[in-house]
């Protein structure tokens, strides 16, 4: 027979807190395997590479939404081509976020250079810039 965890111990196992786990059980990621003679929940080992593999697809990016779609597929792995899809939304999303994040970089580059020329005294430029900027 196989080891059974509390809900505790897998917790610890996996390096995370036992609030994750329980909020992994209510959107149905985990599911205890057994309960205890008083009614604890109790997990095996699979359910300890789960949560494993839950938190190092978060690790690399992936949501939980995308950690529903690769493990909602039942007892079978899901295809190479749905897996693909997956990484393909991801690096697109990444580099829309890059993007974004370099325009930020040049304005707060471009702020701070403005900061350094003015007076340390005077009213600042950058904020008058930014409060009549347009956020989109």
């Amino acid at each position: 027979m196989s080891e059974q965890y509390t809900i505790g111990r897998l917790a610890r196992l996996a390096d995370v807190p036992v609030t994750t786990v329980r909020y992994y059980e209510r959107i149905g990621l985990i599911l205890p395997e057994d309960r205890s003679g008083g009614n604890y929940r109790l997990y095996g080992e699979s359910s300890l590479r789960r949560l494993r593999f839950i938190r190092a697809a978060q690790a690399i990016g992936l949501s939980l939404d995308d950690v529903k779609r690769l493990l909602g597929a039942g007892d079978r792995s899901p295809r190479c081509g749905q897996v693909r899809q997956l990484i393909e939304e991801r690096l697109e999303e990444i580099d829309r976020r890059w993007r974004d994040l370099q325009e930020v970089r040049q304005v707060l580059t471009t702020a701070l250079a403005q900061c350094r020329t003015g007076s340390p005294r005077a009213a600042c430029r950058v904020l008058k810039e930014l409060s009549c900027r347009d956020p989109s």
